[in-house]
C-alpha cells in the first residue's frame, strides 16, 4: 500500500496584503504559525489566496517564497489553475523549478468546456509536466463540474494523485471510494474541500481537508484529523461541534474577507483585500467573533 502525499490538514492559505502590495512579512508569520500547529501541508495561491485577484507575477512570487520558507518541513501544494490550459501548464512548470511538492489544479473557470475539454485540459498539465498534480473541484466558483467518471479516467495518469473536492457530495466520496483504482489505499487521495463536511467526507474513504478553516484555528482542525486517524469518533465529533460555528461563518460573505477579518482580529495581518473581493461586510463580524471563541482562536 502506498501512503497518500497529500493527506492530513492542508491549509489553504490566505494572502495578506498591505498598502496594496503582498505582505512578505506577515505571509512568514502566518506559515510559520501553520507549521508550529502540526499541519500537514500549505495551499499557497489557491482560490482563498486571492489567486485570480493577484497579478502573475505575485502568484508565482507567493508560491516561491513558500517553497523556500516551509524548507521541506510541510508539504508545498502550489496553487497553479487557471482558465487557459498554457497558462496552467506554465505555472506547474514552475512550481515545479522551484521545488514544490505538487500542483492543485482547478477546473477551468468561465469558459465552461466539456467534460471532454476537462478531460484534455488536466492530462495536457499533466503530460507537460513531471510534478504530481491534484485535480480541484469546486463548481460553485468555476461554473464547471468535474464529472466522477472524468475522475475516474484521470486517476489512471501517472501525475495525476488525488482530488480535491469542494462540492461537500458525500455521493461523490462514496462513488469514488469504491471505483477508483487505488482510492481505497489513499494512493489516489481523496481530499474534502469542505471544511464542514470533512468529517463525513473522512468517513467515506477521504484522507484530507484542504481547509480555510484552518487559517484561524489550526490546532483545532489538526485535533479534529487526529481523532479522525486513530477512530476516535467522540473526540471528533467533539472538536467538530467546536468548529461548525466557525466553518460557517468564515463564508457568510465572500471567502476569504472573513478569514482575514478573523486574522486580523489575532493581530496577525491586515485586512487588505484585492478588488474586486471587498473586506467582510460589519453585519458578519459579531458571528465570526463569536465563532472564534467558541473553537478556542480568539
Amino acid at each position: 500500500m502506498t501512503a497518500p502525499l497529500f493527506k492530513g490538514v492542508i491549509t489553504a492559505l490566505i494572502t495578506p496584503l498591505r498598502d496594496g502590495k503582498v505582505d512578505e512579512a506577515a505571509f512568514d508569520r502566518l506559515l510559520e504559525r501553520q507549521i508550529a500547529a502540526g499541519v500537514d501541508g500549505v495551499v499557497p495561491m489557491g482560490t482563498t489566496g486571492e489567486n485570480a485577484s493577484l497579478t502573475v507575477p505575485e502568484n508565482l512570487a507567493v508560491i516561491e517564497r513558500c517553497v523556500d520558507k516551509a524548507a521541506g518541513r510541510v508539504r508545498v501544494l502550489a496553487g497553479c489553475g487557471a482558465a487557459a490550459t498554457d497558462e496552467a501548464i506554465e505555472w506547474s512548470q514552475f512550481a515545479k523549478k522551484v521545488g514544490a511538492d505538487g500542483a492543485l489544479i482547478v477546473t477551468p473557470f468561465y469558459n465552461r468546456p466539456s467534460q471532454a475539454g476537462l478531460k484534455a485540459h488536466f492530462e495536457a498539465v499533466a503530460d507537460a509536466v513531471e510534478l504530481p498534480i491534484v485535480l480541484y473541484n469546486v463548481p460553485a466558483r468555476t461554473g464547471c463540474d468535474l464529472s466522477n467518471a472524468v475522475v475516474a479516467e484521470l486517476s489512471k495518469h501517472p501525475n495525476i494523485v488525488g482530488i480535491k473536492d469542494a462540492t461537500g457530495d458525500m455521493d461523490r466520496v462514496s462513488w469514488m471510494h469504491a471505483n477508483i483504482a487505488g482510492a481505497g489505499s489513499g494512493e489516489f487521495a481523496l481530499i474534502s474541500g469542505d471544511d464542514a463536511s470533512f468529517l463525513g467526507y473522512s468517513a467515506y474513504g477521504g484522507v484530507g481537508v484542504i481547509s480555510v478553516t484552518s487559517n484561524v484555528a489550526p490546532e483545532a482542525m489538526v485535533a479534529l484529523n487526529r481523532a479522525i486517524q486513530v477512530g476516535d469518533m467522540a473526540s471528533a465529533r467533539s472538536w467538530q461541534d467546536r468548529l461548525i460555528a466557525l466553518q460557517t461563518a468564515l463564508f457568510l460573505d465572500s471567502s476569504p474577507s472573513p478569514a482575514k477579518y478573523a486574522l486580523s482580529r489575532l493581530g496577525l495581518c491586515t485586512e487588505e483585500i484585492r478588488l474586486p473581493l471587498y473586506r467582510a461586510n460589519d453585519a458578519v463580524k459579531p458571528a465570526i467573533d463569536a465563532a472564534m471563541a467558541a473553537a478556542g482562536a480568539s
